[in-house]
């Protein structure tokens, strides 16, 4: 047989189909608005969106464990009445047996023009920009599971393997910078729950996934392993890697279809940039002392200012998580926790905010806050010192690219439990901040089993009050 004729088993079954593959590229074909890569370039080189905007990228500071919303972004003075005692009947709903009413052991107060109430653990952050963040105080989740809840928030469904929203703005926007990954993913100590599947491109192609770096560590050869080649020249990795790839070329020609092998090139061209750049973008010891003084020489200070520095290359979306497992997840001892966590936060935020505007990139980077889920008004039992998961009702806050500042959106009850007004789910967030990206969330799609996917799914509303 000759060899234009040969292939492998699997061709041979999917070439003997029924046709409807060709029906559904010509159905991809005539549609205008769908983003679609030109495998002539890189994966990752940059698209437009569906319209103009001013977001350009994105920073997500996962708070990972479920900060308690009562505690910091959503006052509830009726805990205090009621500290100690059982709600009145028909204001608590939840899944676990918990305790009496808690009031927040801190001190909320006004800030800003917009006089939005913040408690002192984020004091720094609200009186230096509470005017540009929009609070949404009704954000509903699904479940009050820490592995749903951050499947959910990073990926639009709690429980099948789903691009995460990285992935899914890199597929839309592809990356300023093709020597640096578009989607970097910063968690100090290991990974967070559900490990990887939080930045995963699942259909995607795997150029789209996630560059995890293990921010505990300060030495570039530590945060990315493999990064320098200790017995190759950078001229001699470079004929290798030449060799290499026409080989996978060679191999991909008879199987075009094989996105893992395609995927496998392009990282292997990622990582021999990255040695060029990587090591200069890690480094702070060039930023003025002053700027890092700014920081603070705390992991998340060191965090956010790689972060700003990855933003300043081009870096699309960079997620910063407080740590692995969930630091958050305060069920006793809060008020010492949440209190340690936020001192370790609130500087840097506010920081890494006051760069970004000095360096005119705040307008371009649309930056959220928030965690998988909030807390319970009541404590855990015995004693009232902790707090529950509570996914019926909590914070998340918006900043920056396009976001209408200075202003709180929906309500819990007195209480704090469940929202009650203008309820918002993460569908429409995730819709919201596709549009404050330039993407109708209803043609950011991806064909992939039969069907166009998207980030959210069949759901999802965006919130005009937020834009600006």
């Amino acid at each position: 047989m000759s060899e234009q004729w040969s292939f492998s088993r699997r061709q041979l079954l999917r070439r003997c189909g029924t046709g409807f593959g060709t029906l559904g590229l010509a159905a991809l074909l005539s549609e205008p608005d769908r983003v679609v890569a030109d495998e002539s370039v890189t994966p990752l080189a940059p698209k437009r969106p569906h319209f103009d905007a001013q977001a350009k990228h994105v920073v997500h500071l996962f708070m990972n464990g479920g900060p308690s919303h009562v505690d910091t972004f959503d006052p509830k003075p009726k805990l205090s009445e009621w500290h100690g005692k059982p709600l009145p009947a028909g204001n608590l709903r939840t899944e676990r047996k918990t305790g009496a009413a808690m009031r927040s052991p801190f001190e909320f107060r006004r800030y800003g023009q917009s006089g939005i109430e913040v408690s002192d653990l984020f004091w720094q952050t609200a009186f230096n920009h509470i005017d540009d963040i929009a609070v949404i105080r009704s954000m509903q989740a699904e479940v009050p599971n820490h592995e749903s809840s951050l499947m959910l928030m990073n990926c639009g469904d709690g429980r099948l393997p789903r691009p995460s929203f990285g992935s899914w703005l890199t597929y839309g926007l592809g990356s300023d910078n093709q020597s640096l990954p578009g989607f970097v993913v910063m968690c100090p100590g290991g990974y967070p729950i559900v490990s990887t599947q939080n930045w995963r491109s699942a259909f995607l192609p795997g150029a789209f996934q996630g560059t995890y770096l293990d921010t505990q560590h300060t030495e570039v050869t530590k945060l990315l392993a493999n990064i320098r080649n200790s017995r190759l020249s950078l001229d001699e990795q470079r004929r290798q890697l030449d060799f290499v790839r026409k080989l996978n070329e060679q191999h991909k020609s008879q199987r075009p279809e094989d996105a893992a092998l395609e995927a496998r090139i392009q990282s292997f061209e990622l990582a021999f940039r990255m040695q060029t750049e990587a090591a200069d973008v890690f480094d702070i010891s060039k930023e003025p002392e002053a700027v890092r003084q700014m920081y603070g020489t705390g992991t998340h200070g060191r965090q956010l200012l790689i972060t700003r520095r990855l933003i300043e290359r081009g870096v699309r979306f960079v997620q910063v998580w407080s740590g692995a497992g969930q630091p958050w997840d305060n069920h006793d001892n809060l008020e010492a926790q949440h209190k340690k966590l936020s001192a370790d936060w609130d500087g840097p935020i506010s920081a890494f905010m006051t760069d970004l505007k000095q360096r005119g990139l705040f307008d371009e980077t649309l930056i959220q806050w928030g965690g998988e889920f909030g807390r319970t008004p009541v404590a855990e039992l015995p004693a009232l010192n902790g707090r529950d998961h509570n996914h019926y009702g909590f914070t998340c806050w918006l900043a920056g690219g396009g976001v209408r500042g200075g202003q709180v959106y929906g309500a819990t009850d007195e209480f704090g439990f469940q929202a009650v007004e203008n309820p918002v789910s993460v569908h429409d967030l995730h819709a919201t901040m596709l549009r404050l990206l330039g993407f109708d969330h209803e043609r950011l799609t991806y064909r992939y089993a039969g069907r166009d996917f998207r980030l959210t799914d069949v759901h999802g509303s965006v919130i005009e009050d937020l834009i600006a």
